[in-house]
């Protein structure tokens, strides 16, 4: 069975996001900080407007939902909230709260990352299903292998076969089919944060705005958003790491290079960390590839 969930969302979100040029993920947020749990990832995700626009009218690739300081969403996502800024997206959450916010504090936001994001011309949007109840304010799953999602699934193929919308989404006509997220920039940062656990792999640093989520092999040198090909990490180490004074080893080892106190006279409080093991994600399928490790160690460390 393959699901996909009907979101409701505001007209002028969906307008933003649409005028935007080469747009390759978003942040579907809510208002509550709560987690999505109604797909799996690689199942669509589709966006229709309130009344009185009843259409369906884009939607993206489900990749992850977790939740997220306000800072850290717009940190990743920009304007791919939705948002023309990081003021306007706490005055857009503060509405569907019914509250005037605390513009210094950083609360909590449900965050539902998208990929390959797809917005349909307005001769193209699908009605809703004639089965929708007109209270509904969040959304719904319907199975794409049943009616009316079936028939939605269609629509929406013969849209991609007219104007290439929906690409990877609905890549194998006939059979709705899972398809592995493409991962955008800010999804990487997201899904390596949540892998790690929110903590530094050499520190075990757990101060959620001083990390970051660095590529083994950068985007540059064709490395890819993926998150085997990813470590969380501190700042200052993050630094070291890009720079190549600090590396993992194949083996999940810390070495930190001479050069520092060779360069530094200095690096007291990070020759600490030499011969360690890193702290890997818990999740086996999570943890650093072999081959960006050995890329790393190779083509980056000063040693």
């Amino acid at each position: 069975m393959i699901n996909s969930y009907i979101a409701v969302t505001d007209k002028r979100w969906f307008s933003l996001l649409r005028a935007q040029k080469g747009i390759d993920e978003v942040n579907f947020w809510l208002p509550s900080g709560r987690v999505f749990r109604a797909l799996k990832p690689g199942e669509l995700f589709l966006f229709k407007l309130h009344y009185p626009d009843n259409f369906i009218v884009g939607g993206g690739i489900f990749a992850h939902s977790t939740v997220l300081p306000v800072s850290l969403a717009w940190d990743a996502f920009g304007i791919r909230n939705g948002a023309a800024s990081l003021v306007d997206l706490r005055e857009k959450i503060d509405k569907y709260r019914h509250q005037e916010g605390d513009p210094y504090k950083d609360y909590q936001i449900g965050c539902i990352l998208l990929e390959q994001p797809f917005f349909l011309p307005e001769e193209m949007w699908i009605p809703a299903p004639k089965d929708w109840p007109k209270n509904i304010v969040s959304g719904k799953t319907y199975n794409l292998h049943e009616e009316p999602g079936a028939t939605i699934f269609r629509q929406l193929s013969r849209n991609q076969d007219r104007q290439h919308l929906i690409r990877e989404s609905t890549e194998r006509y006939g059979e709705p089919t899972l398809v592995k997220p493409r991962l955008g920039q800010g999804s990487f940062r997201v899904l390596v944060t949540d892998a790690y656990d929110r903590r530094c792999a050499v520190s075990t640093e757990r101060t959620l705005p001083v990390l970051e989520a660095a590529h083994i092999k950068p985007y540059s040198e064709a490395g890819e958003h993926k998150v085997t090909n990813g470590i969380l990490l501190r700042q200052d180490i993050h630094t070291l790491f890009d720079r190549g004074y600090l590396t993992i080893t194949p083996d999940l080892k810390i070495e930190v290079s001479r050069r520092i106190r060779e360069e530094f006279e200095n690096g007291r409080d990070y020759y600490k960390y030499h011969g360690q093991p890193m702290r890997p994600p818990q999740n086996w399928t999570d943890r650093p590839s072999r081959e960006y490790l050995e890329w790393h160690n190779e083509s980056v460390y000063r040693g």
